[in-house]
C-alpha cells in the first residue's frame, strides 16, 4: 500500500483531515489504521490561531488519533525562527491568537501587545476577531524597526462555507502600511518543515496536503515525497496544469488512498486508462476509476509540459471525459 516505506505522515489539517467542525469522510479511520501499522502521524498546520492541545482535542473529537505532541504549527516554527535570532526574554509583539502567544512564550520570549513596549520582532498569525488596533500596533512596531515575521502566507483557508481570507490576506495590512514584507515561517517555506522534522525525528516522511502552493510546493522545496488529496482546495484542473514545483508524487481522492496500493503510472497509462496528445489537445480513452484516469492524464500532461505548464484549454476534453 501507499504508506509502505514511509515512517512518518506530515499531514495538513484544513481540507485534508477536517473541514471546519466536521471530519473529511474516511479520514479518521484511515489515520487510525496508518498508526496501527506503525506509521508516525504528525499534524502540520499553517494555522497559528490555536494551541497544539486545542487542535489535538478537536482531532480526537472527530475520531482521529492525536496528542498535543503530534501537532506542529506554523506558530511554533515562527517562534523558533525568532528565538534563534534575538536574545532570550526579548519582547515580541504578537498579532494573533493564543496559539501564537503560547508558542512565543514556550521559546523563552515575552509576548507583548503594544509597540510602546519596544518589541524586537512582530509575529503575525490568523486569529478570529483580529482587531484593527492590534494590526495598528504591529505596523507601528515594524516602522520602528522590529523584525516582521508571519506564520504563513495562505491567502485563503477552506471551511464548510467556502474559502475565507487567510493569514496571507491579513498580512497585507501591515505590509502595505509599512512597505516591509515579512519573513514567512509556514509552508511552503522551509521553517515549518524543519520544525516538523525536529519534532518527529522523521527519516522518510510523506507530506499529505490539499494545496499545491503550500503543501506540495513545501514538499518539493524539502525534496520529499507528497500526496495530494482532492478534499480541499486543489481541483483536477489545478493539478493537471501544475508547474514542476506543484506536482505531487501521488494523487488520491482522500486519505483512504494511503491504505491502497498505488498503481503504476507510465507513458500516460494507469489502470484501464490511456492518455495521449493529439493536435495539441490532451485525449483520454479507457475505463475504470476516475482517479486512475486523472493519474493517467497528469502523467501525459506533465511529460509534455516539462518545466513549463499546460494551458487549461488543452486539458478540457479530458476533464469532460472524467466528469
Amino acid at each position: 500500500m501507499l504508506i509502505d516505506g514511509y515512517d512518518t505522515l506530515l499531514l495538513d489539517l484544513d481540507g485534508v483531515v477536517y473541514l471546519g467542525s466536521h471530519a473529511v469522510p474516511g479520514a479518521p479511520a484511515a489515520l487510525e489504521e496508518a498508526q496501527r501499522r506503525g506509521v508516525r502521524l504528525a499534524y502540520v498546520t499553517n494555522n497559528a490561531s490555536r494551541t497544539p492541545a486545542a487542535i489535538a482535542t478537536h482531532l480526537r473529537e472527530l475520531g482521529a488519533p492525536a496528542t498535543a505532541g503530534d501537532v506542529v504549527t506554523s506558530a511554533q516554527a515562527a517562534a523558533r525562527l525568532i528565538a534563534e535570532r534575538v536574545p532570550p526574554g526579548a519582547n515580541v509583539l504578537v498579532v494573533g491568537g493564543s496559539g501564537l502567544r503560547l508558542a512565543v512564550r514556550d521559546r523563552g520570549l515575552r509576548p507583548v501587545s503594544t509597540a510602546a513596549e519596544s518589541p524586537v520582532a512582530v509575529v503575525q498569525g490568523i486569529a478570529p476577531g483580529l482587531s484593527y488596533g492590534l494590526l495598528s500596533e504591529g505596523a507601528l512596531a515594524v516602522r520602528q524597526g522590529a523584525w516582521f515575521v508571519a506564520s504563513n502566507g495562505d491567502s485563503t483557508m477552506p471551511t464548510q462555507r467556502g474559502e475565507l481570507p487567510g493569514n496571507g490576506a491579513m498580512v497585507r495590512v501591515i505590509a502595505a502600511a509599512t512597505g516591509v514584507e515579512p519573513v514567512y515561517a509556514g509552508k511552503p517555506d522551509p521553517p515549518l518543515h524543519r520544525e516538523s522534522m525536529i519534532r518527529t525525528g522523521a527519516r522518510r516522511p510523506l507530506v499529505v496536503g490539499d494545496r499545491l502552493d503550500t503543501d506540495i510546493e513545501g514538499a518539493s522545496n524539502a525534496g520529499v515525497d507528497s500526496l495530494l488529496v482532492l478534499t480541499g482546495v486543489a481541483t483536477a484542473v489545478d493539478v493537471l496544469t501544475a508547474g514542476p514545483r506543484h506536482r505531487p508524487t501521488y494523487v488520491g481522492v482522500d486519505l483512504r488512498a494511503l491504505l491502497l496500493p498505488y498503481p503504476e503510472v507510465r507513458d500516460g497509462v494507469c489502470g484501464g486508462w490511456r492518455a495521449w496528445w493529439q493536435d495539441g489537445v490532451l485525449r483520454l480513452d479507457g475505463d475504470g476509476s476516475r482517479i486512475d484516469g486523472l493519474r493517467a492524464v497528469c502523467d501525459a500532461a506533465w511529460a509534455v509540459a516539462g518545466t513549463g505548464r499546460i494551458e487549461e484549454d488543452a486539458v478540457k476534453p479530458v476533464l469532460d471525459r472524467l466528469g
